[in-house]
């Protein structure tokens, strides 16, 4: 009985991750086109950005199209999504940290991907 009720627990666990890593990177996505949320292009570290051959709110159209991409890949393929986000995650927190900026938003990415990466894992055993 106890074995069924970890599975079953796990299961649930696995559930809530994939569904929060396809939501979120598909909302963030889509409101890169919208800056509802917030002005993305404010995170984009300016020396970065003046490296860029186009406008910061540009680049974070096409940020926005690869994070609602890879928050389908989560729905379809969970156990390389996961990677997928948590190396995104893992990236964007590295750039924050490099220019300094946004430090509280950096650490959470990095617990983002510590969860998602998690989650990935999580698929190989329940999906």
């Amino acid at each position: 009985m106890e074995s069924k009720n970890a599975q079953q627990s796990l299961k649930q666990t696995f559930n809530l991750l994939k569904y929060t890593f396809v939501i979120v990177p598909i909302v963030a996505g889509a409101d890169k086109f919208t800056n509802l949320l917030t002005h993305w292009d404010q995170y984009l570290n300016p020396s970065m950005a003046s490296l860029l051959p186009f406008s910061a709110a540009t680049f974070m159209m096409v940020v926005g199209i690869i994070e609602i991409v890879a928050g389908l890949i989560v729905l379809k393929k969970p156990e390389i999504g996961g990677y997928i986000v948590a190396a995104w995650l893992t990236v964007i927190a590295l750039t924050l940290l490099a220019g300094f900026n946004y430090v509280d938003v950096a650490v959470r990415d990095l617990v983002m991907a510590i969860a998602a990466l998690s989650m990935a894992r999580i698929a190989k055993i329940v999906a």
